[in-house]
């Protein structure tokens, strides 16, 4: 009878499995997802020392919503920023270390290294799927100055692509986040989104503020950015967590591409060098930040960007 028992619940989570909305294929530098068996995103597990960040963002239908990476060297591409990986979390300054734009290609000595120490979980699932993964920052000279413990939740919906995305920051010795405009959670968006293309794109804030001049360096409880692609309107939006430290966040939109929550970068964002936005955290304290990615068909009222935002942050 044991025997036999033992054998059924094998079979249906066997089964679970095979049905699962949200799975993951793991090889050793990265992690692909699936979601409603067709791909959604990879994430790369700072395999050469820079950062771990999710690339390519797809809509539902398998649109793609961020720029490719410079270093595919796509024809008719933009070059700039090489840096910007996909969706990405990074910090310009923390006690003079950049960890922000460190690519391997980068002759500045003050690079810091986001360092993978664990893989925790890559839990798939009917409607969500979960990876956390826990990474060592690294200062030039190789010491480990924090911990990042990073958490993805993916969630299966018919017209949605959704992300949570949660990271603890653990000091393993004093740390000063410098007041920088650099950082810290963002996408570099495709460029046929960009407001800079003159195709449609724009960013519109919770408040209804648009276009970068009113929005880049303003404070906003979230951010949507929309524009055409593949002919067809699909937008992103960013969501801060009413938990997250100085919340609501500055934002470092341009119309470029960039799309980015920061908090630290006052002085530039009020354009007053007199401001130290600069966040410290002293040793065995942690940072924690939360937010949502929202990647939708439509513009930001189509998408009831709005609405979304009320339930993210009834969630907790």
């Amino acid at each position: 009878m044991k025997t036999f028992c033992g054998s059924f619940v094998l079979l249906l989570i066997s089964a679970l499995s095979l049905t699962a909305d949200v799975k993951f294929t793991s090889q050793p530098h990265e992690i692909s997802v699936e979601i409603d068996d067709k791909p959604f995103t990879v994430l790369y597990l700072a395999p050469d020392g820079n950062k771990p960040y999710l690339y390519p963002l797809r809509t539902a239908t398998g649109a793609v919503v961020t720029r490719p990476l410079v270093q595919e060297k796509v024809a008719g591409e933009t070059k700039d920023h090489p840096h910007h990986r996909g969706m990405f979390f990074s910090f310009g300054d923390v006690n003079g270390v950049n960890f922000w734009a460190t690519e391997p290609t980068s002759t500045a000595t003050n690079n810091g290294k986001m360092v993978l120490k664990k893989v925790i979980e890559t839990k798939g699932g009917r409607k969500t799927g979960t990876i956390q993964a826990v990474f060592d920052g690294l200062d030039p000279q190789g010491k480990a100055i924090m911990t990042e413990s990073r958490t993805w939740i993916f969630y299966s919906e018919p017209q949605l692509r959704v992300i949570d995305f949660e990271i603890e920051i653990t000091a393993l010795e004093k740390l000063k986040f410098g007041d920088t405009k650099e950082g810290t959670f963002g996408i570099r968006l495709a460029t046929s989104i960009s407001e800079a293309k003159g195709l449609g794109g724009k960013m519109v804030s919770a408040e209804g503020a648009e276009t970068e001049k009113n929005v880049w360096g303003k404070r906003s409880p979230w951010v949507d950015y929309s524009g055409p692609v593949d002919g067809k309107t699909v937008g992103v939006a960013i969501m801060d967590h009413p938990s997250n430290p100085r919340y609501p966040t500055y934002w470092h939109s341009r119309a470029y591409g960039l799309f980015a929550a920061n908090i630290v970068g006052v002085h530039d964002f009020e354009n007053d060098k007199t401001k130290d936005g600069s966040l410290t955290l002293l040793a065995g304290k942690t940072l924690h930040f939360y937010y949502r990615v929202v990647i939708h068909p439509g513009d930001v009222r189509a998408a009831d960007i709005a609405g979304l935002y009320k339930k993210f942050i009834s969630k907790k």
